[in-house]
């Protein structure tokens, strides 16, 4: 019988009309073929001159990917041990990774908290409360730098891990994106899940975030990938290397490595390939959370 359901989807794509290739169509295409190469080219120039020699780099200059001196003559891999080596980049990882995956945690879970209590549980000034912790949205980071650096200094925190990730434990946007999820559950699942005698966390923990699971990884991935890209505050909250992250690791290095371009472009690889890894494990999350998604009566 699953086997006969997985086949009716294929047989109806099969029957649908295949799109014909008109000539708007085809410029459609041209135009985005060109605006996704522009979009990586960064990205490539990046890669390619990570694994020329010193040399290369000064010789073999060129903006376009289909030249040939857009691309090294032989790849030096070991441009990328060399730069892990100067630059520490192990420890620098090790911070950026903690950091960032207490910061995601953090949010997780005090976005899941705040979003069923303004979804699900009625009491006085909810809506009130709920606009004032949207209106947040508005202000410019900059402006809570140094209320949050007093704060941090005042409690003992600066130069540690508590400085980097409390000010940063909660989100207004996550809060917002998973209340509007929430709020999407039907009630009788919950009436359903009170009446056999579950409280509110229960009912949030066992019946809403599975059922939700997609935006909250939205969420976590949202939430790690701002902390792994914060460049500010670390430099703000951070004195010595002991809790600085990867992109306070690759800021120094630019200034240590002087005009050996090939190292620099190294550290960027070194620093963006964990996010890359992290999003393709993410959107095979994302797919497989979508398809639980829905609720079936």
């Amino acid at each position: 019988m699953g086997n006969e359901e997985g086949r009716v989807p294929e047989a109806l794509a099969a029957a649908l009309p295949r799109p014909r290739l008109t000539p708007a169509r085809a410029a459609l295409v041209a135009l985005l073929a060109v605006g996704g190469l522009v979009a990586v080219s960064p990205f490539l120039y990046m890669a390619s001159t990570s694994l020329k020699s010193l040399a290369e780099t000064l010789t073999r200059v060129s903006p376009f990917p289909f030249q040939p001196d857009f691309w090294p003559k032989a790849p030096e891999w070991s441009n990328y041990a060399q730069a892990w080596t100067l630059a520490s980049f192990s420890r620098y990882l090790r911070n950026s990774l903690v950091t960032a995956a207490v910061t995601a945690a953090a949010v997780g879970g005090t976005s899941c908290l705040a979003a069923y209590a303004f979804a699900r549980i009625r009491f006085t000034g909810s809506r009130v409360l709920f606009s004032v912790l949207l209106a947040t949205l508005i202000i410019p980071e900059s402006v809570y730098l140094v209320p949050n650096f007093i704060l941090v200094s005042r409690l003992g925190w600066y130069d540690r891990l508590a400085g980097l990730t409390v000010p940063f434990a909660a989100n207004a946007f996550a809060i917002f994106l998973l209340r509007q999820f929430f709020a999407q559950v039907p009630r009788e699942i919950l009436e359903s899940a009170r009446m056999d005698g579950a409280g509110h966390l229960r009912s949030l923990f066992s019946m809403v975030v599975p059922l939700s699971s997609a935006p909250l990884f939205t969420v976590l991935f949202l939430t790690f990938l701002g902390s792994w890209n914060s460049l500010q505050w670390p430099l703000v909250a951070t004195r010595t290397a002991r809790w600085r992250p990867l992109t306070v690791g690759l800021t120094t290095f630019n200034s240590d490595a002087g005009p050996q371009n090939q190292l620099i472009m190294a550290g960027a690889v070194i620093a963006i390939v964990p996010v890359i890894v992290l999003y393709a494990l993410a959107q095979k999350q994302f797919t497989e959370a979508i398809a639980r998604t829905g609720i079936k009566g």
